[in-house]
């Protein structure tokens, strides 16, 4: 479940500050949750559910040969900078090269990421699957993948412009889905849910 704590209103600078003041009031309040920026809403979400844990842990595994040869490092907990003025966002997981261009300590600038991941809670949807997106994709996120157990696919959304993605391709769980470069890798979606592969390499 999550809390809507404020919603867009008039857009001006004032309105905008406000804002940022009670994102940081928030996020200095609840240190434990994630709080975001969401097209003017401020939202704090749960913990996240052990099954969405384990989701993280078994792409994590698919992921990490590539990013251990390559010096990549995956993390956890970061926020995303859109922009000055922009949403902010903590992707349930984040790919970054080993020495990032920073915002500051806690914002790595979003066109740094090699990957973007977001795990779709009950709460989440529209942001995972529509706002978010199209946002990451006029920051210049590379790769944005949703992982989506309540509608079975995994959704991945390449090629960045300023209004949006160019590319998405969907998959029912349990059939791979290909990150293209730099990542080259494929993805074996049926081991996202239950840890264990499908056995379906095909499409």
């Amino acid at each position: 479940m999550s809390k809507v704590l404020a919603r867009r209103k008039a857009k001006c600078m004032s309105d905008r500050e406000e804002i940022d003041q009670r994102y940081q009031h928030e996020c200095a309040q609840w240190p434990d949750r994630k709080v975001e920026i969401i097209s003017g809403r401020i939202v704090v979400r749960e913990l996240p559910t052990f099954d969405h844990a384990k989701t993280i842990l078994w792409l994590l595994s698919q992921l990490l040969p590539v990013a251990t040869e390559r010096g990549w490092l995956p993390v956890w907990g970061m926020k995303l900078f859109l922009g000055v003025q922009k949403d902010r966002y903590i992707p349930d997981l984040l790919v970054l090269p080993r020495d990032p261009r920073m915002w500051d300590d806690e914002n790595v600038h979003a066109e740094e990421a090699l990957l973007v991941v977001e795990v779709v809670s009950p709460s989440s949807q529209s942001d995972d699957h529509v706002v978010k997106p199209r946002n990451c994709a006029a920051a210049g996120v590379p790769l944005y993948l949703v992982i989506d157990a309540f509608e079975n696919q995994v959704t991945l959304f390449s090629q960045p412009s300023e209004t949006g993605y160019l590319n998405e391709v969907t998959e029912t769980i349990g059939k791979p889905i290909e990150l293209p470069a730099p990542w080259d890798l494929t993805i074996d979606t049926g081991r996202l849910l239950t840890g264990e592969s499908t056995g379906d390499t095909g499409k």
